[in-house]
């Protein structure tokens, strides 16, 4: 992973960059999945393990910046107050 994983989205250009991190993951796992679910590629089949597990530690560090963030009470960067959501 990179240095952004251990940082706390604080704008709403934060959260859109943790969004495209997430697709870019998920993108380039397409390759290794297509070797190994349709070409039985044993090693492609590896890379998406460590795909997969690279993909959990980042899915737990965009959890507990959401819990964090939720619990500070605020709402996120670029997010407006909105009384219609009682």
């Amino acid at each position: 992973m990179t240095d952004t994983e251990t940082e706390t989205p604080t704008s709403n250009e934060s959260a859109v960059a943790r969004f495209a991190e997430l697709q870019a993951l998920v993108a380039g796992m397409e390759a290794d999945f297509v070797k190994f679910y349709n070409g039985g590629n044993k090693a492609a089949g590896t890379r998406v393990r460590n795909a997969m597990q690279e993909l959990k530690t980042f899915a737990q560090t965009v959890r507990n910046e959401v819990s964090a963030i939720k619990n500070e009470g605020g709402k996120p960067a670029g997010e407006g107050s909105s009384d219609s959501d009682a």
